[in-house]
């Protein structure tokens, strides 16, 4: 093991080093963050040989055929598969499904290709038990390590098709004097795994913890060296899964994966809209409304609760929308709809636990503030959707033949839009009693 020269101080958040302690860090501004790493003594590097300069138009650039996951709903998250010597990043709350998925899409890659598991959380016989539950991971390769050397070594030798390391904050170097799942550690495993993937043309899936606000554990440069970074969302009490691509080098990042917690593992859910998008009639503060995700439509049931505050400051409450923009939609419906909404605490839930940030659902949301606080519930059959503007005004969501399609598909009678042109207007065609 290499000796320690010196201590440097490195930021916990966004890997910026410095060589004395500081109370602030100087790239990100976070306070608190600055923790105390040795930094080994590394021999001097042979200068590299000069290498000349390309120009774009000699670069042949060969089209590799995706590797397809066995999941579909994974595979349109990735864009269509999995890309050959690529590096996934996927990153969830403890107990979310993330070994799970992974499991059951090496499961089906082993099936035609060598697919291997690099475990350091758990032992193989752990392992066992769950593929055992899943069934079908007969013929995946297993090695239980978290030494960096003997991982990488592993990888230039046996040359899987494709690789999940669970978890990344597990591995350690001893060229590193520090702790593993520190700083130095995880930037040293990530950068040596993405050299040692694209080199042999490994597909790479590394699994990452994540901190208390819901990112990835480690330094931002984690995120920045893979290709793809892909986000678990859900409450492991709840049975449903949102798998969503914070960043891809090679499809969108407005693909949604939708899955189910069963007793036999993760399963795709194809219709989501059945599921989310169900109310009961006559329910007041409960709407519909079409999100798009990607390309894919989604029907959610939004439900408000509108309640009188003796606070001086009334309470705007959002699970699964903006805070700032619910905020917005409760002061434009206070002034261009009449609704006495100043001194009441308004509460907005999206139902199933989805997370929508589009514009397009504004209209949606407003319709159920303002069944809640009118009392009133929406006619039966009805959807919205549509961008709210600050005068009150509606903007035409994206992508609408879409929307409109996937509400006919699900026996939506009416859809409330953009055609409405002013919030009172929408209000007035969607609610069954609506008076200002």
């Amino acid at each position: 093991m290499a000796k320690p020269a010196a201590v440097q101080h490195v930021c916990t958040e966004c890997g910026t080093s410095s060589g004395r302690w500081l109370g602030r860090c100087p790239g990100c501004g976070e306070f608190g963050t600055m923790l105390a790493e040795s930094v080994p003594v590394r021999g001097a590097k042979p200068v590299a040989e000069r290498r000349p300069l390309l120009r774009l138009v000699d670069v042949v650039a060969e089209e590799s055929e995706r590797i397809s996951t066995g999941v579909p709903e994974l595979d349109r998250v990735l864009g269509g598969g999995l890309v050959p010597a690529s590096v996934v990043l996927v990153g969830g709350e403890p107990g979310v499904g993330k070994s799970t998925l992974l499991l059951n899409a090496l499961g089906a890659i082993s099936r035609e290709r060598r697919a291997l598991l690099v475990t350091g959380e758990e032992s193989v016989a752990q392992v066992k038990l769950r593929a055992a539950r899943l069934g079908g991971c007969d013929d995946v390769e297993i090695l239980a390590e978290t030494e960096l050397d003997v991982v990488c070594e592993m990888l230039e030798r046996e040359r899987p098709a494709v690789c999940v390391i669970d978890s990344v904050q597990t591995l350690w170097s001893q060229e590193i004097g520090s702790a593993p799942g520190s700083v130095s550690q995880v930037r040293e495993a990530a950068g040596r795994l993405l050299r040692v993937s694209k080199e042999n043309g490994v597909a790479t899936f590394l699994v990452g913890h994540v901190t208390k606000d819901g990112s990835v554990a480690g330094p931002r440069v984690l995120e920045h060296l893979v290709d793809c970074v892909l986000q678990f969302e859900g409450d492991r009490y709840h049975a449903h899964r949102i798998l969503r691509a914070v960043k891809n080098r090679f499809g969108s990042t407005n693909e949604l994966g939708v899955f189910e917690m069963t007793g036999t593992g993760l399963v795709g859910v194809p219709d989501p809209s059945e599921i989310f998008g169900h109310t009961h009639g006559g329910e007041v503060g409960a709407a519909v409304t079409c999100a798009l995700e990607g390309t894919r439509p989604l029907l959610l049931e939004i439900q408000s609760l509108v309640a009188p505050t003796d606070l001086a400051m009334p309470r705007r409450v959002g699970t699964g929308v903006d805070p700032k923009r619910l905020a917005m939609i409760v002061a434009v419906l206070s002034r261009h709809a009449g609704l006495p909404l100043g001194a009441a605490d308004v509460f907005v839930n999206v139902a199933g636990g989805v997370r929508i940030d589009e514009p397009g659902a504004d209209l949606g949301i407003a319709l159920a503030i303002a069944s809640a606080a009118k009392g009133v519930p929406v006619r039966e059959g009805v959807a919205a959707y549509g961008e709210i503007g600050l005068t009150g005004r509606l903007r035409p969501a994206t992508q609408t033949d879409r929307r409109a399609e996937e509400c006919r598909k699900f026996g939506i009678s009416l859809v409330v839009g953009p055609e409405a042109e002013t919030l009172r207007q929408a209000l007035g065609a969607a609610l069954a009693d609506f008076a200002d």
